[in-house]
């Protein structure tokens, strides 16, 4: 059953049950309980949804993490975004469904359901789990599409596709997936884009990445021109990634961010002719990422937008700045020519002073793409610690910081939410998890709409997962966006505090070097 939340509340009870009633198209259901949400939060928030399934309804494991949702994408064409997020999340992979939510409005109002026919809990789908979904609008076709990496539990949870799910109704109802790609050997980390230029030669194409974690994390992207009904082989420049986020030039150049498969650097590889072919990668830096604490499951995978004149802005977390790299800074740099082979110096954005010892991670960039150059507007959405070092009693905050110059300059950053306890959160193979990704779009408002997960204490015992069903991990947004501020915080004149260990630069692409690397599903 689809629902919808109102901007002046959070509901608290669920979809509604699940079975065929997840998927009726009507939005028959309208959620209007007040606010209850974390403690301390400086904005109000308006709660997306939350997980409907329960162990009797989704019993994929029993470490699965009921009344949870996870890694959240977005996506925004004028007024309407699209959200995609995980529910339920599972312990060694995945979550029993896919979520969305949509406003078309500025989130005003959002409606939300579960993607039909991706998993057999959601409309009889055909994968058992699903994972790391991404959000997409085809302008020239008029389609919403949310790519997601699907998973089998035959031999140990693994992923075997990816899927690309469509809307063409604005993202209130959804279409079962078309096959994007069924022959990598494991994929992971998928992410799709597509060109919504009308004078670029390439309009309308859609491109999707993943990489190969069974071959050594190997790159693939695949190209639809039809509106994601039907996609093209795999092309790859034979690299080993993680964490690829394309994004598409006003003159139809395809320029990827990503990490390497070990997230010891962060890089770019690029396309001018429609996806046919794709260049090496140019490494724009080393990553020297601090472990977070209160086994949070964190790192340095990028997030990458572009601006109205297409130059590529891209964020990750990094303690270069911090003396023996105690905590994480939130830091940035953008392209300096058209491919993408050449970038600005690393950064530091100055959400808090060098030294202070708040943790800065897990962050999702969105800048205004009706801005450009020296007055392009940015805007992080961010979690982070008070105190990096934490140990086991660590507590959760959400951060909001802004630009309107290209990053020259930053605002006081805003707590948005928070905080809460990490133990809170679903438990995971790889640590308590929010997301190894959250996400930040601007509307037509010209404001920033972030979407992140925030967590309440379990509705009995003290550990989300500790006891059948008692986690309470929805997604949230700010009730209205957040707009761009010129604060006049700069980090120029910083100085590196911390090189990490010497990095062979010739080895950090290769995909044998890369291989048996880290996999995030």
């Amino acid at each position: 059953m689809l629902s919808k939340a109102s901007g002046d509340g959070r509901p608290r009870a669920p979809l509604g049950s699940v079975g065929a009633s997840i998927l009726a198209t009507a939005l028959t259901v309208v959620l209007t309980v007040a606010a209850s949400g974390p403690v301390h939060a400086n904005a109000t928030l308006t709660q997306l949804s939350t997980d409907p399934f329960t162990a009797a309804t989704c019993t994929a494991s029993t470490a699965t993490a009921h009344h949870t949702e996870v890694e959240p994408d977005t996506y925004s064409n004028g007024s309407t975004i699209v959200a995609a997020y995980q529910v339920a999340r599972i312990f060694d992979g995945g979550a029993c469904a896919i979520g969305f939510a949509t406003t078309t409005n500025n989130g005003a109002s959002w409606t939300s359901g579960l993607l039909p026919g991706v998993t057999k809990y959601a409309g009889g789908g055909a994968y058992d789990r699903a994972t790391d979904a991404a959000v997409a609008y085809d302008a020239r076709h008029g389609v919403w599409m949310i790519s997601s990496l699907v998973l089998s539990e035959s031999g140990g949870a693994h992923g075997v596709a990816v899927v690309t799910s469509r809307s063409t109704d604005g993202g209130l109802t959804w279409g079962n997936p078309v096959v994007t790609e069924n022959s990598s050997s494991s994929p992971d980390k998928n992410w799709i884009v597509c060109d919504d230029s009308a004078s670029s030669p390439f309009y309308g194409n859609c491109y999707t990445e993943w990489d190969d974690n069974g071959a050594g994390n190997l790159l693939h992207m695949s190209v639809s021109s039809d509106g994601g009904l039907t996609w093209g082989a795999a092309t790859t420049n034979g690299q080993g990634v993680i964490g690829g986020q394309p994004l598409v030039r006003p003159d139809g150049t395809v320029i990827v961010p990503t990490d390497n498969a070990n997230e010891t650097a962060v890089g770019a590889f690029h396309s001018t002719n429609g996806g046919a072919s794709w260049t090496t990668i140019t490494t724009i830096a080393t990553i020297n990422h601090h472990t977070d604490a209160g086994s949070i499951r964190s790192g340095a995978l990028p997030t990458a937008e572009i601006d109205g004149a297409g130059t590529v802005y891209v964020v990750w977390s990094d303690c270069r700045f911090e003396r023996s790299c105690k905590a994480n800074d939130l830091v940035i740099s953008h392209s300096l020519n058209s491919t993408g082979t050449s970038w600005s110096a690393v950064s530091r954005v100055p959400a808090d002073a060098v030294g202070s010892g708040v943790d800065d991670f897990l962050p999702g960039l969105a800048v205004n793409k009706s801005t450009s150059g020296g007055s392009a507007q940015l805007g992080l959405t961010y979690y982070y610690y008070p105190v990096s070092n934490c140990r086991t009693s660590c507590t959760l905050d959400v951060g909001f910081i802004s630009s309107t110059n290209g990053g020259s300059t930053w605002s006081a950053k805003t707590a948005v939410a928070g905080p809460f306890n990490v133990t809170w959160t679903a438990n995971t193979s790889q640590g308590r998890m929010v997301g190894d990704y959250i996400s930040t779009s601007y509307g037509s408002d010209n404001l920033a709409h972030g979407v992140f997960m925030t967590a309440s204490a379990p509705t009995s015992g003290t550990t989300c997962g500790a006891v059948t069903d008692n986690c309470n991990e929805p997604s949230d947004s700010p009730a209205t966006g957040m707009a761009a501020v010129n604060g006049g915080l700069s980090s120029a004149g910083d100085k590196v505090l911390y090189s990490g260990a010497n990095v062979n630069a010739a080895s950090l692409w290769n995909v044998v070097d890369n291989n048996g690397s880290k996999h995030r599903d």
